[in-house]
């Protein structure tokens, strides 16, 4: 059945008049006429009697109802990729897990208020991992951090982090060349952009390699940087949320290493759904500074 021949049912059915549906669907009598025909043929049913009007058989009316939903299905699927109407769905989005740790649950609350037809999943994991979820189509935007080597999408600058190396409240300064080549530290697995400022962190204090012990959450992380098994390096905006609870804090680090960026990450325009445009819509400028602890500044 064709949504055209549905369409033309529909209007005969609720005007009752051939002509009537004709006029409203801005095409001549005939054409209404065979296109009723062509549904009764394939359905193997009279749909309407033809004197005194058009009016509906019984098969006809089972088939209202149902062309009638059909239709509207058909024009909110339409209205939804067009981004017309208010936006529903399912909108996937990926996230860093710090970043989700404290910067989205402001924004996706008041997401949710303003759009409450559209269903959120939000999925974390490393910049490399979020961006092979662009890629790949299984995310429909994401939050990195760093570079965003994907051509054609759309990327905003969203917050601008200040990275600190996360020690526990005893230190009170940044470790020396020898102490940190004998210390590990507490990272996210293979892929984590924060994880390649480690690594720049320690070749600039002359270190060569460091001894790295994958986490999956922030809180595990700090919790065993508190017990004295190492050192992280976290934005400082996580470390003031739950650095004081768990006994941790943040000392500075080189402007090279601390500055990050994270960033919006979307498919072109064209491609986006209504959705995920409203939540585009609002994301924050970024900030000129990233709202901190003070983190000390003295060397070992």
């Amino acid at each position: 059945m064709q949504l055209r021949s549905l369409r033309l049912f529909v209007a005969v059915a609720r005007t009752g008049s051939f002509v009537a549906a004709a006029e409203s669907a801005h095409t001549v009598q005939s054409n209404v006429t065979a296109h009723v025909k062509k549904l009764e043929s394939e359905l193997g049913r009279r749909l309407l009697t033809r004197t005194g009007g058009a009016g509906l058989t019984p098969a006809g009316r089972s088939l209202l109802g149902y062309a009638e939903r059909l239709l509207a299905l058909h024009d909110d699927a339409v209205a939804e990729v067009r981004g017309e109407g208010e936006p529903g769905g399912t909108l996937r989005i990926g996230t860093l897990e710090t970043t989700a740790a404290v910067r989205l649950p402001p924004l996706l609350t008041v997401f949710h208020e303003r759009y409450p037809a559209v269903t959120l999943e939000l999925i974390t994991g490393t910049t490399a991992e979020l961006l092979a979820g662009l890629a790949d189509g299984t995310l429909d935007g994401a939050f990195v951090a760093g570079d965003v080597p994907l051509a054609g999408h759309e990327v905003r600058d969203v917050f601008q982090e200040r990275l600190v190396l996360v020690a526990p409240l005893a230190e009170k300064c940044v470790p020396d060349a020898g102490a940190l080549a004998r210390s590990a530290f507490m990272a996210f697995r293979q892929g984590c952009s924060y994880r390649q400022r480690i690594e720049l962190f320690l070749a600039g204090e002359g270190v060569p390699a460091a001894r790295i012990f994958e986490f999956g959450t922030v809180d595990a992380m700090l919790g065993c940087v508190a017990a004295g098994m190492g050192y992280a390096m976290l934005p400082a905006a996580v470390v003031a949320d739950r650095g004081p609870r768990l006994g941790v804090h943040g000392l500075t680090l080189p402007g090279n290493v601390a500055e990050v960026v994270t960033r919006f990450v979307a498919p072109p325009e064209a491609a986006c759904s209504a959705a995920l445009r409203a939540f585009m819509a609002t994301l924050p400028a970024p900030p000129d500074s990233n709202a901190a602890v003070d983190a000390p500044t003295m060397r070992a």
